[in-house]
């Protein structure tokens, strides 16, 4: 699974601390998830759909191979 993270948090200009802060989780989950490392549970996932304003599958999409 991919996402665009990086480039959803550039466009409102915020830093990885910052979105942390606002949904409850600390910088190195949100730069773990930019990294592909780590997959965010459904709440999580939400919650960063929230905050974005998109949809979750704008947000995280699935590659060929998963």
């Amino acid at each position: 699974m991919k996402n665009n993270l990086k480039v959803e948090r550039a466009i409102k200009n915020i830093t990885q601390e910052e979105l942390a802060k606002q949904i409850g989780v600390t910088r190195q989950a949100i730069n773990s998830i930019e990294l592909n490392k780590f997959v965010p549970s459904t709440i999580l996932a939400l919650k960063l759909s929230r905050f974005f304003d998109k949809p979750v599958n704008e947000l995280f999409y699935l590659e060929e191979t998963d």
